[in-house]
């Protein structure tokens, strides 16, 4: 009969006492609370373009409320507003895709982008910038690789001044989807991405290993990240196939892959580049959580 008198609202609080008891979390509690960093051996990173239409500024405050490591490819005017919030710029902008060192008419653009990009990324404590390869346009493969080994060369005196790492973005050619897939990209292979890199013989010109994008032309991520480790200045993530969420509705096992990573040293960022096709915040925690081993 006693407890025919409980109200609704009685007996709501105890059930909450009797879980929290219990050591189990309310499920709107639950529910409602997004994954932070518990680890941080993976310094994690996000990339914003991503994330459209939701602003660069709000990918920052997000990224700091589920406490990574850094934002990357983002606009310098935001890495003071990075910093207050204690992380920095994992990878800093230069040229675009569409050009690059394949192509001898293009050096002097990239190369006046980078040193400006440099500099600044020097200044700021920014420790990587991109760079790309560009379109192959019918170019041959060898008269190409010697073009990207003397473009880059031209630069690496000056990112070891500034101990800045320029990282070369290896791209699918494969896939025919604007962002997902970059069709007639010169550096599609990793192989030849590294063989670029390790002709330049600069501590200061590595590869950035995209996970996606390999696994997309070669398959095999784990053998080949052991096997180009000395290579490797930089990690980007994605779901194979789609570019989405890297969780189990694809290909990939991240989690598997980031024990790997740690197993070879690697110091460095691993930045979440994926296109979520649910809530976004949700998301990039649930993918946090995943690489966060």
């Amino acid at each position: 009969m006693r407890a025919k008198s409980l109200t609704r609202r009685s007996f709501i609080k105890a059930a909450a006492l009797t879980g929290a008891a219990a050591g189990v979390a309310p499920v709107a509690r639950a529910a409602d609370a997004l994954y932070t960093v518990q680890h941080g051996r993976i310094q994690q990173s996000v990339v914003p373009w991503c994330f459209n239409p939701m602003p660069p500024r709000e990918v920052v405050e997000l990224a700091a409320k589920l406490k990574l490591a850094a934002v990357e490819l983002i606009s310098p005017d935001l890495w003071p507003l990075m910093k207050e919030k204690g992380m920095t710029c994992a990878i800093a902008s230069s040229h675009g895709f569409n050009k690059g060192f394949a192509h001898l008419e293009e050096h002097e653009e990239c190369l006046n982008t980078l040193r400006k990009n440099i500099t600044l990324a020097s200044n700021a404590g920014v420790q990587s910038i991109i760079t790309f390869s560009g379109f192959r346009r019918k170019l041959p493969t060898a008269e190409g690789t010697k073009n990207m080994v003397d473009g880059l060369k031209k630069i690496a005196a000056f990112a070891e001044e500034k101990k800045v790492t320029v990282c070369l973005e290896m791209l699918n050619s494969r896939v025919d989807v604007s962002m997902k897939g970059h069709p007639d990209y010169f550096c599609d292979d990793i192989d030849l991405s590294v063989d670029i890199c390790k002709q330049v013989a600069s501590e200061r010109v590595k590869v950035l290993f995209d996970i996606y994008h390999v696994q997309i032309m070669h398959g095999d991520v784990i053998a080949r990240l052991k096997k180009h480790t000395p290579w490797i200045g930089h990690y980007h993530t994605a779901g194979v196939p789609g570019r989405n969420e890297i969780d189990d509705t694809q290909e990939l096992q991240y989690a598997p892959i980031m024990k790997a990573i740690l197993a070879t040293g690697y110091k460095g960022f691993v930045a979440q580049e994926f296109i979520p096709l649910r809530d976004k915040a949700t998301s990039l925690a649930e993918a946090v959580k995943i690489c966060d081993v």
